[in-house]
């Protein structure tokens, strides 16, 4: 089933109403969050347990970001648009309910209802994720291993954070990411930055108004290969602006990347928002810039 298009803000009343839940999940064994066909998807295990604990034949659930297989999420959100009195009858123990229905690998923290105008996906204005990497002689803590990259080499965070700025604001990543037929990549950059966490684990904070396709993964890849010294500073850059994909420029493993947590504005502007940001996503990337003319 696909997402790409939300069902329309509901204005509530005696006949559907829209639920916020806020998640998280561990995405190893998942093929990812879109539901596939005799795969086990994130959307798919939600869907069918929200149908088994409201007593409905079908829900359809939006997210605010689709991970891919293996991808983690600490701070997923979805919407669904169900019949009140489903609702209404078990509202105080969903997320009781839930725990006892999905496995232990998902987890819904809070079920509510949404406010006029709210779309999980396109009300968004920011997605949060988080990609973690151990650089030590030594590899992964076992008890990490579904959530840390192994990177056998040592990296110069400095040198990374100094690539990484010049990589900020909006610009269109078709350098970075897997295109996709009628849709931009254009995309605003809010933050890249590294740091290590009190266990020395290298950890990207990576923040943008919406992620294409590998974008992330493929910034984090050219990023490590600045910080252990295979490619110069400036190169993410000049791959940047070339608006081509780089074959040197490796998508890394997901299972290092978690969506840790989504950004709404104020209920006041969740409909606008949606409306602005769904025509933004549908537009075309702009055509890559010619390639220079040989010199005479």
């Amino acid at each position: 089933m696909s997402t790409d298009v939300p069902a329309r803000p509901l204005a509530g009343g005696g006949g559907l109403v829209r639920v916020r839940l806020d998640l998280g999940y561990d995405g190893t064994g998942f093929v990812g969050w879109a539901s596939q066909p005799g795969q086990p998807s994130i959307q798919g295990t939600l869907e069918a347990a929200l149908a088994t604990v409201l007593r409905l034949g079908r829900v359809r659930a939006t997210c605010a970001g689709r991970t891919d297989a293996g991808v983690h999420a600490r701070g997923q959100v979805v919407h669904i648009d169900v019949p009140r009195e489903a609702f209404d009858a078990v509202r105080t123990s969903l997320v009781r309910r839930l725990a006892g229905v999905l496995p232990l690998q998902i987890r819904v923290r809070r079920a509510e209802l949404a406010p006029d105008g709210f779309d999980a996906r396109f009300s968004a204005t920011w997605r949060r994720y988080a990609y973690r990497v151990s650089d030590t002689p030594y590899g992964v803590d076992p008890l990490r291993r579904h959530d840390v990259l192994w990177h056998q080499r040592p990296l110069d965070l400095a040198a990374m954070n100094a690539a990484a700025v010049l990589l900020l604001g909006e610009h269109d990543f078709a350098g970075f990411c897997r295109r996709r037929e009628g849709a931009t990549t254009v995309r605003a950059l809010r933050t890249l930055h590294w740091a290590r966490d009190d266990d020395g684990i290298a950890v990207a904070t990576v923040i943008a108004d919406a992620f294409c396709h590998n974008m992330v993964r493929s910034l984090v890849g050219a990023l490590l290969d600045v910080g252990s010294g295979r490619q110069p500073a400036p190169w993410p850059a000049d791959v940047l602006r070339s608006r081509l994909r780089d074959p040197a420029v490796h998508v890394v493993a997901p299972h290092g990347l978690t969506l840790e947590e989504v950004g709404y504005p104020s209920a006041a502007v969740l409909a606008e928002r949606a409306q602005t940001v769904r025509a933004l996503r549908s537009a075309p990337a702009p055509a890559p810039a010619p390639a220079p003319a040989p010199a005479p």
